[in-house]
């Protein structure tokens, strides 16, 4: 726990596929893609420590637009707005480089989450060339992602790593089994087995009341279906007696009819 830290210091696949960073094995194929990935980051002539990462930018937003908003942030040395290699079209996201260190301190402070062109933008250190083991999205690797995909990349500024919850096991040699149900020494490593017990209930329990729910819902569409059913049988049978009683007041109609006619 004193290691934890929201924000990823150094990159590793596995980790930043966990929600919490304490991952065992891969949730889902990239993260396994990117674990077996190799990737050098090609140099660059900016100076990665003084570089943004500007991303979810307006597909209009252009780098005339992203030197004049972040020009007020202190100078800027260059803009690189990343386009489609065919179409020339914008990726929505774009490299900035500072002249000052304090004046990308304070762009990345102020400017993630203000708005460019009506659209909100995300503002980050750029990770390729600062963070050790960097592995790209296209790899299987990045921060982010999107919810609907299911691969969500943890540890960085848009979604930092949840704090883990650690339970700590009893190691008292000293505790003995409790002649009614509460506490077992583990003669071992004197861990209190009665948690486990506890956790074991509990989980029994909640399976159990989920059995009995379903029972239950089950039971209840029974009923209605029964209900239902009642209720239609009664209606035919409703039917059925409106039309006998129609047919008899019909052939007394006739008989009064037949009657009078003859007389």
């Amino acid at each position: 726990m004193e290691s934890w830290h929201p924000i990823a210091r150094v990159y590793h696949p596995l980790t930043a596929g966990s929600i919490d960073g304490t991952d065992t094995r891969p949730h889902d194929r990239a993260v396994e893609r990117a674990i077996k990935a190799s990737y050098v980051p090609p140099s660059v002539d900016n100076d990665p420590h003084l570089t943004l990462f500007v991303a979810r930018l307006n597909p209009e937003t252009t780098e005339k637009t992203l030197r004049k908003t972040f020009s007020k942030y202190g100078d800027i040395k260059q803009v690189n707005l990343i386009r489609d290699v065919v179409t020339g079209f914008s990726k929505q996201y774009a490299f900035i480089e500072f002249e000052e260190e304090r004046s990308a301190r304070r762009a990345r402070a102020e400017a993630d989450q203000s708005v460019i062109e009506e659209h909100i933008v995300f503002v980050d250190w750029e990770c390729e060339h600062t963070l050790d083991g960097w592995i790209p999205r296209r790899l299987g690797g990045g921060l982010g992602g999107k919810k609907e995909s299911g691969q969500l990349r943890f540890g960085g500024r848009d979604r930092p790593f949840r704090k883990p919850i650690v339970v700590q096991a009893i190691r008292d040699r000293g505790i003995e089994r409790d002649r009614d149900g509460g506490i077992e020494r583990d003669r071992d490593g004197g861990i209190d087995r009665s948690r486990d017990r506890g956790v074991d209930r509990d989980r029994d329990s909640g399976i159990r009341d989920k059995d009995r729910e379903i029972e239950r819902d089950r039971g209840r569409e029974n009923r209605d279906r029964d209900r239902e059913n009642r209720d239609r049988d009664r209606g035919i049978e409703r039917d059925r007696d409106r039309g006998i009683d129609r047919d008899r007041d019909r052939e007394i109609e006739r008989d009064r009819v037949n009657d009078f006619n003859n007389n």
